[in-house]
């Protein structure tokens, strides 16, 4: 059995989770953890029993790891992933891709030149009701899906929440790019088919930064179906909810592990999801399956590169108050 030798870029929240895999995981070696800021990269790593680097790039020229996990603010995503695949390491990237579809192509042609993989943490699909639901849709039992609705409704503004979260110049935007991506990726990947076009609404009230708070989507996707978003993060009473509409029966997620069914009886009863697991844990195996050719690679940068394109829409629909095609291919002064 191969063993990987992994290191992380940015000692943040986020990565607090990813350490924890990696430490115990039989096929991986946590090699080292860099922060610009060096007592964080020290902390996270006295705690993780590896050693820390103030500089990405001089732990990854010095300890030459397979694999490089990147969880720093968003407009620096495109350039540390260049950096560590150009040096051949595989890359894991935190959510959003990048700050916008450009970005997201010029990463994919730089794996794809150098031949390593690139993959998105897009960790909804990990979620055990999440993986049901796709199960459910794609047996048919539900029917021909026609709607799709979402709630997410989350306090954004928090004083505990990074500067660099609310300006939209580091962060692409506000609740659209960070909680819409998770909404995206859900009807994607879920519903099977990707965004194609984005009616959208915006508003901006938050209490600190330049960045959207809420909005309302309308969206359709390649097979027709139509699906409905609110996002809003201010001050309101928390809900994650989707509901699936087939022609015969519904699915509804209510937060992360909760999935119901109705049927002809139109009366939801809850599905049996099994043992519950961490979905940090699921997705760093996926990722080292997808490596080894085992995987169905759904969280490549090509899917993440879809995922900015709904988001790119989005933001483009509110400002011209018009529906928008999601544009998945950037224009061709971009290498791809």
């Amino acid at each position: 059995m191969k063993k990987f030798r992994a290191v992380i870029v940015g000692a943040g929240a986020i990565a607090r989770d990813h350490a924890r895999v990696l430490r115990h995981d039989q096929r991986t070696e946590l090699a080292g953890i860099a922060d610009i800021d060096y007592s964080k990269a020290q902390s996270l790593a006295s705690a993780s029993y590896t050693v820390a680097y103030a500089d990405y790039k001089t732990m990854v020229s010095e300890l030459r790891p397979d694999i490089a996990i990147i969880t720093l603010p968003h407009f620096l995503h495109k350039s540390a992933a260049i950096d560590c695949i150009e040096r051949g390491c595989h890359v894991l990237m935190e959510k959003p891709m990048a700050l916008n579809v450009e970005e997201c192509a010029e990463m994919n042609a730089a794996a794809r030149k150098r031949g390593v993989y690139l993959a998105v943490g897009h960790i909804q699909q990990h979620y055990a009701a999440n993986r049901k639901a796709k199960e459910i849709i794609a047996s048919g039992q539900l029917g021909q899906l026609v709607s799709i609705f979402e709630r997410r409704h989350n306090q954004y503004f928090l004083p505990e929440r990074p500067d660099w979260f609310l300006d939209k110049a580091r962060s692409g935007g506000g609740v659209m790019i960070n909680l819409g991506s998770h909404c995206i990726d859900k009807l994607q990947w879920i519903g099977g088919s990707p965004v194609t076009k984005v009616k959208a609404s915006l508003t901006y009230h938050g209490t600190r930064g330049n960045v959207e708070g809420s909005g309302s989507l309308l969206m359709q996707t390649a097979a027709g179906v139509s699906a409905m978003i609110s996002i809003c993060g201010y001050k309101n009473v928390p809900v994650n909810e989707t509901e699936f509409l087939g022609t015969e029966g519904q699915l509804k997620l209510i937060g992360s592990n909760s999935l119901w069914i109705a049927g002809e009886d139109r009366a939801y009863t809850q599905v049996e999801l099994g043992e519950t697991v961490n979905v940090f844990d699921v997705q760093w195996s996926a990722f080292l399956d997808d490596i080894e050719g085992n995987g169905p690679m759904d969280n490549s940068g090509e899917y993440g590169q879809s995922v900015c394109a709904v988001i790119d829409a989005i933001y483009r629909s509110d400002a011209t108050g018009t529906e928008q095609d999601v544009i998945t291919v950037p224009s061709p002064n971009v290498l791809v």
